[in-house]
């Protein structure tokens, strides 16, 4: 009997023993604390390597990431390598890649050095400095195995994360709905990131009210709770050296005061040593990693101990990410002003088609480079036989911008750009801009754009420009009919362009630009030069006009099309990409102001692409050429080669070695290559060379086969600068005894 009662005792407490293991649950409490967050992946790896499997996972703001990735299955591993291949300090800046803008994006991100919001024709300021679209495309693309679970009970790990209500101040547990769109609000950091709408609320970071949730991973049924804080004590006067570490210092008065009774509800207390780091010195994150390793190696004891109470489960497999899916449907909310086309056309996939999460984030990302959204959230969910992607769109109130620009070259000189931008200006899709442009010659630039994304769109460009150059008085002697005096060897040429356009534009194959159009130019060539010259000797003398002698004073009147690829990675330093622009016009009409003008055409094409043979190296190799079709004797439009720049009218093209408009002909050739060595970050040491041969009917007499006439190279100094690049280049040719120094301080315009 007595035999029978000890083996039933032993029989209830080994029962008890293995319910009390069953029924032992382990919480996770993950802290915000920006950059310094990454220090939980470390605590995590020892975690694991302790035997825990974590049985609900809370977090906020950087904590509420890694948590939600840890509870979508993610290993610690896995996490480590995912923040080890991601640059974060490119994501969080939003950078939107020039392969993402359309052409007329392009020429626009790269001409102004600040642009505010002019409501009103009242000067206000941005939100905040990013929207975060980076950042949530990447959390959809690492979370899409996890998209149809709505309830974050049902995740491989239960999962709880803290925003903060902006309207009220209140928290809010966010344990439901979208997960990549849940710990994106929980990581909105004010004055970093755009506030984030969920369910009709605007959150900002859960941190601001709760930035650890001890009590509510408590509340899920947690009976031993590991907690890795990363936030920091009150910092110094000497330490606040920024806007964001000032913020987070009026945030820590609270957190500070609240962890003093968050810590004794806390069973396992991991404290990674982070006070050498800031909130975003993400390129430090190796560093930040390991101490989060150290730190949980220190509760090693703890851990185990914790990890022998469990009733150990059968571990979820690796995550298998998906390289592409196939949606079939689009659902778009909160497009007020941009039509169902315009966004369709944005996005650039066709529904039903197969597509890679690349094809994706780069149809969000030209949505996201027109500027017309605040914020760009989305869901995938499935619908059984493929996708849905399920747009929610936040439109930007900003319909007005005033941008500013000023530079500097050898030819245009000194420049001022003030611009106005409207948009919605007569239709929902539209834009207009206007450049005024003050300095030592003034000019403007008015663009009319209604983007119809893959359909046919519309534009009306209209720009006038003006400059002078003293140039080789052969050049006019062999063009007009003038007279000719020996002892003249330079003049001033005073060059005035008024050009307008219509046009339609389309997009071929994603990437391909076509347009076709009607075209209108002014063009005047004078010089005040030779106006001592005896009136009756020289008949283009117009003395209502201040002595000023003309050798042209058209209007023309053209059609033309154009074709353009443009995928370089930077318009100024490119270090990889292809580019391509052919244009050809047909000159019609003209007021004909040298009475020779007769039907003609001129074609030209540019082509080139950029690659890194080596590191921190990069090659640029170009080639373009042109002619002239047709007998007429007009000349204004020959090409002429010489100069430095990027923004040369109508068919005169730079050429190292040569000063401006030295060159001339009614075709050429050119070759170009440049080497760019970026010495530090933005920083970049130049050498270009070119070769060309240009004369009359170069193409008809087969000149373009023979070696090349005419040569020039390029040393410089390049420097990239918020108003744009400063570029010096001493430049010189073999043929002459001559040399040229060419400086451009800021975007072109």
């Amino acid at each position: 009997m007595a035999k029978r009662m000890l083996c039933m005792i032993i029989l209830f407490c080994v029962a008890g023993m293995a319910f009390s293991q069953e029924n032992t649950k382990i919480g996770l409490v993950l802290s915000g604390g920006g950059a310094k967050g990454l220090a939980h992946i470390g605590a995590l790896k020892v975690i694991e390597e302790a035997g825990i499997q974590v049985d609900f996972v809370g977090g906020t703001s950087m904590g509420a990431i890694i948590g939600g990735l840890y509870a979508a299955g993610y290993s610690a591993q896995e996490l480590d390598s995912i923040f080890r291949n991601t640059n974060l300090s490119e994501l969080i800046q939003d950078n939107v890649p020039r392969s993402a803008k359309t052409f007329y994006e392009k020429e626009d991100s790269e001409r102004y050095a600040l642009t505010l919001p002019f409501n009103n024709f009242k000067v206000s300021f941005p939100q905040a400095i990013s929207g975060g679209q980076n950042i949530y495309n990447e959390f959809v693309r690492l979370l899409y195995h996890v998209k149809d679970i709505k309830n974050f009970d049902d995740l491989p790990i239960p999962f709880l994360c803290i925003a903060t209500n902006i309207e009220t101040g209140k928290p809010v547990l966010l344990d439901h709905g979208y997960l990549p769109e849940a710990i994106i609000a929980s990581g909105t950091l004010p004055s970093l990131f755009e506030p984030t709408e969920v369910d009709g609320q605007i959150l900002i970071d859960g941190g601001v009210v709760n930035n650890y949730p001890v009590d509510e991973i408590r509340a899920k049924g947690a009976d031993i709770i590991i907690g890795v804080d990363v936030q920091d004590d009150l910092a110094k006067r000497e330490d606040l050296e920024s806007a964001t570490e000032i913020l987070v210092q009026i945030n820590n008065y609270r957190t500070v005061s609240d962890m003093v009774n968050k810590v004794g509800k806390t069973d396992i207390y991991i404290k990674p040593n982070i006070v050498d780091f800031s909130v975003i010195d993400f390129e430090k994150g190796n560093e930040i990693v390991e101490s989060g390793e150290i730190a949980a190696r220190e509760m090693m004891v703890a851990l185990r101990e914790a990890s022998e109470k469990q009733q150990k489960k059968q571990l979820n497999p690796p995550v298998q990410n998906q390289d592409s899916l196939t949606i079939n449907r689009l659902k778009i909310e909160g497009n007020d002003v941009y039509t169902r086309a315009y966004i369709k056309g944005k996005l650039r996939f066709g529904l039903g088609d197969k597509i890679s999460f690349e094809k994706l984030k780069q149809g969000i990302g030209n949505l996201s480079a027109t500027g017309n959204f605040r914020a760009i959230r989305y869901k995938l969910v499935s619908n059984g036989l493929g996708t849905d992607l399920i747009l929610k769109l936040r439109e930007n109130e900003n319909k007005m911008l005033i941008r500013i620009g000023a530079h500097y070259d050898d030819l245009y000189q000194s420049a001022a750009l003030i611009n106005l931008t409207k948009k919605n200006f007569f239709f929902k899709d539209d834009v207009a801009s206007f450049d005024l442009i003050l300095g030592d010659h003034i000019r403007y630039n008015f663009q009319y754009y209604l983007d119809k994304g893959f359909y046919w769109s519309f534009g009306v460009n209209s720009s006038f420009a003006n400059f002078d150059e003293e140039i080789n008085f052969d050049l006019i002697r062999d063009n007009f009919d003038v007279v000719d005096d020996p002892n003249i060897g330079e003049i001033n040429l005073d060059i005035t362009d008024l050009t307008n356009q219509i046009y339609l534009e389309t997009v071929l194959r994603e990437e391909f630009a076509f347009r076709v159009g009607l075209e209108h130019k002014l063009l005047r060539y004078s010089t005040r030069t030779l106006s001592n010259l005896p009136q009756e000797e020289n008949e283009a003398l117009d003395p209502s006009e201040g002595a000023r002698v003309f050798f042209e004073d058209s209007n023309y009147f053209s059609t033309y099309g154009t074709l353009r690829l443009d995928t370089y990675d930077d318009s100024y330093f490119p270090s990889r990409g292809v580019f391509f622009n052919g244009d050809f016009h047909l000159y019609l009409f003209s007021s004909d102001f040298n009475d020779n003008f007769r039907e003609f055409s001129i074609a030209k094409g540019r082509i080139g692409t950029a690659f890194q043979p080596l590191t921190n190296l990069s090659l640029n190799i170009e080639t373009e050429g042109g002619f002239k079709l047709g007998t007429s004797d007009v000349t204004s439009f020959d090409f002429v080669l010489g100069g430095f720049g990027n923004n040369l009218i109508n068919n005169f093209t730079p050429f190292f070695g040569y000063d401006f408009l030295s060159l001339p002909g009614n075709s050429f050739v050119k070759a170009y290559a440049r080497l760019d060595y970026e010495l530090t970050p933005k920083n970049h040491l130049l050498f270009a060379a070119n070769v060309a041969n240009v004369a009359d009917d170069l193409f008809r007499t087969g000149e373009w086969f023979t070696a090349p006439d005419f040569s020039g190279f390029g040393l410089g100094y390049g420097l990239e600068t918020f108003i744009g690049p400063i570029q010096i280049y001493y430049s010189w040719t073999p043929q002459i005894d001559d040399s040229n120094v060419f400086i451009s301080v800021g975007y072109w315009f």
